[in-house]
This record gives structure tokens, C-alpha cells and sequence, in this order.
């Protein structure tokens, strides 16, 4: 399991190169962003017409993640689907294998922008969660301390042999983490956004995902 091991306010957690949140210690995978049926979605209103796999390839990460990690509890940080009621047109192949992949795990959606209504799928549907000493939810807020958010998709723009580079991270800072989107067909925003930036404290981190997850001090300059 590739991952970057670090410790959020006392709790020992694993940054996974899928962009995946582990914290073993509760047996417990954070997903944010997963985006179900986003293809689904824009084919209805005339928008980008994307090959319909992006939830198949979503669910086949997330199944790998979850067989690598054992993990017994489960939280969607939010916009888990594209709309409201995206989750009724989605395949009948791709219910199930949501259906089965909760089986046997405690499964928490935390509601979205994009969901924030019962999402009609088992589980737990909450606005957010407090797990000591942890809180989740979808939409990072000031103040706010020991919380995971998502929605913000983070990406880090970098220099690598000559050429600018761009990557999901996590972003982290003695406050909070925001979480990468974890969804196939999911952009981002980058980490040197003036909302990103206001957000973070100056001593944030990004942790990369990909084959090898590294932190690094939070890209804060525009590159050209």
C-alpha cells in the first residue's frame, strides 16, 4: 500500500497515492468527491459527452483501496454524486457494486453541494460527523480545528525536468486537511488559488498522490 504516514491532531493517519484517507487505528478510508455519474449527468443536459466508465473506474480504486486497507468504516466526504438524484439513474451493475462493497462496513455519506439530500443507497446519511478527535464534512469552515473537509479538488502545479506538472494532493496544517477528489472525471483547483491560500495556514503541506505520495511545503507562488 503506497502511502505517506503522518500524524493530524494526535491521530496517526496514511495519505494513500489514490488519494484515499486510511487511519488505521479505526480501521477506518475517507473519500471525498467521488462524483458518481458524473457522465451520466452531462450527457442528460447536452454537456461533454465522456465515456460512460467514470463510476466503474471510481468503484475499481475504491474496492482496491478497500481490500488493501481492511477497512471496516467507511466516510464519503460529500458531492459522493454528481446530483441529487443521480444515484437512481446509475446503472443497475453499478448499485449493486456499491451495495456490496458496504456490506459488512459501517458507511457514512457525509452530504454536498452537489448531494445534499438522502442519497437513497444504504448507509448513514449525516451533514457532518464528529469522531474524536476528528470532525468531517464536506465544505472546509474558518475557525475550525481537527477537521477533514473535501470539495475544494486540490491540485499542486510544480516543476519536474523542465515542465510543469500538476497533482491531487492533500493539503494539510495543524487546523485541518482538505481532501483530493477521489472521482475519475473530477478537475481541481490549485493550491495557489486565493482560496486555497486564505484558507491554509502558511506552514501548510501538500502530500501528492500518485505511485510514490510526498509532502511538500503548499505551493503557494503562480507559476507561468
Amino acid at each position: 500500500m503506497n502511502h505517506h504516514a503522518f500524524t493530524f491532531n494526535n491521530a496517526a493517519l496514511c495519505a494513500l497515492g489514490s488519494g484515499a484517507l486510511f487511519w488505521p487505528d479505526q480501521r477506518l478510508l475517507v473519500v471525498s468527491d467521488l462524483h458518481f455519474g458524473k457522465s451520466e449527468r452531462l450527457s442528460a443536459v447536452g454537456g461533454a459527452q465522456l465515456p460512460p466508465y467514470d463510476t466503474r473506474d471510481t468503484l475499481t480504486r475504491l474496492e482496491a483501496d478497500l481490500e488493501a486497507t481492511g477497512a471496516r468504516q467507511v466516510i464519503c466526504l460529500g458531492d459522493s454524486f454528481d446530483a441529487p438524484d443521480i444515484g437512481s439513474a446509475l446503472p443497475q451493475e453499478e448499485l449493486l457494486w456499491i451495495t456490496r462493497l458496504q456490506a459488512g462496513r459501517d458507511w457514512v455519506w457525509i452530504e454536498g453541494n452537489h448531494d445534499p439530500g438522502p442519497v437513497g443507497i444504504g448507509g448513514t446519511h449525516v451533514k457532518d460527523l464528529q469522531l474524536d478527535p476528528l470532525v468531517f464534512r464536506h465544505i472546509a469552515t474558518v475557525g475550525a480545528t481537527c477537521e477533514i473537509s473535501g470539495h475544494y479538488h486540490p491540485k499542486a502545479r510544480l516543476p519536474l525536468r523542465g515542465r510543469l506538472i500538476s497533482r491531487p494532493c492533500f493539503l494539510v496544517d495543524k487546523d485541518r486537511i482538505v481532501m483530493p477528489a477521489y472521482g475519475t472525471y473530477t478537475g481541481g483547483l490549485r493550491s495557489d488559488s486565493a482560496a486555497l491560500c486564505g484558507l491554509m495556514a502558511p506552514d501548510a503541506m501538500a502530500i501528492l498522490t500518485g505511485k510514490t505520495p510526498a509532502a511538500i511545503p503548499m505551493p503557494r507562488a503562480a507559476l507561468a
